[in-house]
């Protein structure tokens, strides 16, 4: 996600105009930026790199993929390569596919998303399939203009589409659901964040790519259970938290690469402007957003159409957006091998490449 003290110094003065206008105390913001800085440690070592072949012993050439983004792309905070999210999606999709994965990390600690032109040149150097993009977190804890992060990712993402990759981005996660920053700021981080997923949303979808909402995926798990969801500094997610992120992005990254197993979408259920889509996807943590078309056409009244679809994980049922969904099946009745830890390939307990 995020890496260095110094991440919150332009966010207590672009606090001070937003603090002011909702009638806070400016100089409450300004001392827990100060304090963020404190609590929010320098980052010590680069993650373990989790490059290399996985599912060597399946037939046929191997599917090229990458992962770009920040530290939480990168995987900071974990300590084996096969602990890394990038080694995590290559070893579910090769399972799943039956087919060898090779795997190419060009996210860096820290990036934020004008960097990303740098990691895409780089990326295209693999002819990528396949890519993944996890960034925002540093956008905004840097207060960076938000617009221009956002079009960031859609040139990205386009470059990318352009040279025949399919994409898969997970949107900025929720700041505010990190503990360690305390209230009023982390209401400005929570407000901050999901303004610069819903832009992530829209850029990335018009530019040819499919967006999974992170939000506030870790925030209840981190309080039940922080030493477990969190790594040691509290800010990065632990070796779970990276596991749980993968498997929210997982089904989305299947039916892209073409294998999804879920049912077919009738009529216009879950349809939405691509706007509207991206606001609601927002507020619904792993919610996919994929551009589609309504009567053989990309465009409606109100911009481009884009379809939103609700994954299950950790034992959650599949259904459509406008779908009451069925009650959770029991713990019996799940079928053995497809539980969220083999969605992904792996699960802390065992298994790896």
């Amino acid at each position: 996600m995020i890496g260095g003290r110094r991440v919150w110094a332009g966010v207590g003065w672009a606090a001070g105009g937003v603090v002011g206008a909702a009638g806070l105390s400016v100089l409450v913001v300004l001392r827990q930026a100060a304090d963020a800085r404190r609590v929010i440690p320098m980052a010590q070592a680069p993650p373990p790199r989790g490059d290399g072949l996985y599912g060597g012993k399946f037939r046929g050439k191997p599917l090229s993929m990458v992962i770009l983004g920040d530290s939480t792309a990168a995987g900071y905070g974990v300590h084996r390569p096969r602990e890394t999210p990038g080694a995590l999606f290559a070893t579910g999709v090769s399972r799943r596919l039956r087919r060898p994965v090779r795997l190419h990390r060009v996210a860096v600690v820290g990036a934020m998303s004008a960097g990303l032109p740098y990691q895409v040149d780089a990326a295209l150097e693999y002819e990528p399939e396949i890519a993944l993009i996890m960034i925002g977190g540093n956008d905004v804890t840097h207060a960076s203009g938000f617009a221009a992060a956002a079009k960031h990712l859609g040139d990205a993402v386009r470059r990318l589409r352009e040279a025949g990759c399919k994409v898969v981005v997970g949107t900025c996660p929720d700041i505010g659901a990190i503990q360690p920053i305390k209230r009023p700021l982390r209401w400005l981080a929570r407000r901050w964040s999901r303004q610069l997923a819903a832009l992530q949303t829209v850029a990335v979808v018009a530019a040819g790519g499919s967006t999974v909402s992170i939000g506030d995926l870790l925030g209840r798990q981190f309080e039940a259970d922080p030493t477990r969801m969190f790594g040691a500094d509290r800010f990065h997610p632990s070796v779970e938290g990276y596991a749980r992120a993968a498997a929210v992005m997982m089904p989305t990254l299947m039916a892209v690469l073409g294998e999804d197993d879920r049912s077919t979408p009738t009529g216009v259920e879950g349809v939405r402007s691509l706007e509207e889509a991206a606001q609601e996807a927002v507020r619904s943590v792993g919610t996919e957003v994929s551009p589609t078309e309504v009567g053989g056409r990309a465009r409606g009244p109100a911009g481009l159409w884009a379809q939103l679809r609700r994954h299950p994980w950790f034992g959650e049922q599949r259904f459509w957006f406008g779908q009451k969904p069925a009650p959770a099946p029991s713990q019996e009745s799940v079928p053995s091998g497809r539980s969220s830890d083999s969605a992904v390939g792996w699960s802390p307990e065992g298994g790896g490449r």
